[in-house]
């Protein structure tokens, strides 16, 4: 049998309710609703960090982010820790390459992990501002002359010519490969910035989202987490007014839009050379985003309401695959991605990973795991793992990286979610537990209901056997004694 072509094709904040598919009528993804009839949409998939570095090491690594101490945006992959990029190429595909890195240290040689790697910003500079104003958008753009933590501008920023060089790179690599007629099987990581603060796109996108068909802001609600809490008053974000808000959500679905558009041209690529059959796509999201929802913009590190958590996930497999096209309320997590992958590509490794194939899956089973977890946050005094860079007020970082400089604030957390309950484990602070079913805002904490106590046991239990099960991972080398 052939070896199938596969295309991991990554968002870096995409909520998932940011998709048309999953019933936000505001929201423009023809492209990746069109995936669904042919393969299979997850509406309980979940990340394992809010952290994009962090989740982004857990997907290439098939190792959960406390395994190997992938809790830091300055700590990457390094060359003794199994990475899905080398891992293909030593197989035998073509490993391609584009976009974002935050995987591997910049300086590393990335001829170790990939056959070539476009990164969007060769031959145009990527500050460049493209300027689509209209009135609102100036009267946005006059705010930001003022201190405001809002990441809005409006306009389309370098982030978004970035994203849409590297997808050029990679129509050209198609163009190329059906040039030379090349039966190596390829595997393409498209690894792209949108949608990423600051929340700015250009039209047709800005203009392509209905403000009228938006769905309600989840409210701001004081009895959450202290990092929540002290970042949203820091953002200082509480006064403003729906037109506001809605602004700032319509330009974010219009970046969602833009990228659907761009996964959208790789797909007609596919099959315009006759490649589509035979190639397996995967579109998803490292995390997601608040985009206002409890007052507060962008992520945070140790929070995992569903709105960050709970991502995108899509995947139309080879037609050599067994497939039940759906959307499937399967509990399942992106660190099982990898395994997924050298399933479908027949490859065997030596190495131990934590995540669990998806085929069976695709082919319609409807259960896949009991539980999901994310994790996040840092050990009290441990300032290794901070983000630094960011202490002037001015910076509109400013107010999420002041409260991780706290030790309580940022404090290790880890979520687990079983059935419809989502339970988190805090170091500091109050623990949390939400009832998906009657609260899907999670903003009533039943922590304190004694009708949940046996609950809360149970998934403390599975907790513990997690942990215990992937606490630690032993390097795929044996040393001289």
């Amino acid at each position: 049998m052939k070896k199938p072509d596969i295309v991991l094709f990554t968002a870096d904040g995409m909520r998932l309710d940011s998709l048309a598919c999953m019933g936000n009528r505001a929201a423009w993804t023809p492209h990746m609703d069109a995936l669904v009839k042919e393969g299979v949409a997850f509406r309980n998939a979940y990340c394992q960090n809010p952290s994009v570095v962090a989740g982004r090491c857990s997907v290439m690594s098939g190792l959960y982010p406390h395994t190997t101490g992938h809790r830091s945006m300055h700590y990457l992959l390094r060359p003794d820790e199994p990475n899905l990029l080398r891992i293909m190429k030593d197989a035998g595909y073509e490993v391609i390459w584009a976009g974002k890195n935050d995987l591997i240290p910049s300086d590393a040689d990335k001829s170790e992990y990939c056959d070539a790697w476009f990164d969007g910003v060769h031959d145009q500079d990527a500050r460049k501002i493209y300027c689509y104003l209209s009135t609102t958008m100036k009267r946005m753009n006059a705010r930001m002359s003022e201190q405001d933590y809002s990441f809005f501008n409006g306009v389309s920023t370098g982030q978004e010519k970035t994203d849409e060089k590297s997808v050029e790179s990679i129509l050209k690599y198609l163009d190329d490969r059906k040039e030379r007629n090349d039966a190596k099987p390829v595997f393409i990581y498209c690894n792209l910035s949108f949608p990423h603060v600051p929340y700015g796109v250009s039209q047709p996108w800005y203009s392509l989202i209905d403000r009228n068909q938006l769905q309600e802001r989840k409210p701001w609600c004081p009895d959450k987490p202290e990092m929540l809490v002290l970042t949203a008053d820091r953002m200082n974000l509480h006064e403003w007014t729906t037109e506001d808000w809605n602004e700032l959500r319509a330009v974010y679905l219009g970046m969602v839009a833009k990228w659907d558009s761009l996964l959208g041209k790789v797909v007609q690529k596919l099959k315009e050379h006759g490649f589509y059959d035979n190639t397996s796509i995967i579109a998803c999201s490292y995390h997601g985003d608040y985009t206002g929802d409890y007052d507060i913009v962008e992520t945070v590190q140790n929070c995992f309401e569903d709105v960050l958590t709970n991502v995108p996930l899509i995947i139309k497999p080879a037609v050599q695959f067994s497939v039940k096209p759906r959307i499937t309320d399967a509990l399942v997590e992106l660190v099982d991605l990898s395994a997924t992958i050298l399933e479908m590509s027949d490859i065997q490794i030596d190495h131990v990973q934590y995540g669990e194939s998806l085929m069976h899956v695709l082919a319609g089973d409807e259960v896949h795991k009991d539980a999901v977890f994310c994790e996040g946050g840092r050990p009290y005094g441990d300032i290794y793992a901070m983000e630094n860079g960011h202490e002037n007020p001015s910076d509109p970082y400013w107010p999420r990286m002041s409260v991780q400089q706290m030790d309580d604030a940022h404090a290790r957390a880890t979520m687990i979610r079983m059935g419809n309950l989502k339970y988190t484990m805090r170091m500091s602070g109050k623990d949390e537990l939400y009832d998906l079913s009657i609260d899907p805002d999670e903003t009533v904490n039943l922590i304190d209901q004694p009708s949940y106590e046996d609950d809360v046991l149970k998934m403390k239990l599975r907790m513990l056997e997690w942990y215990q099960q992937t606490a630690d991972w032993i390097p795929s080398r044996k040393d001289i004694r």
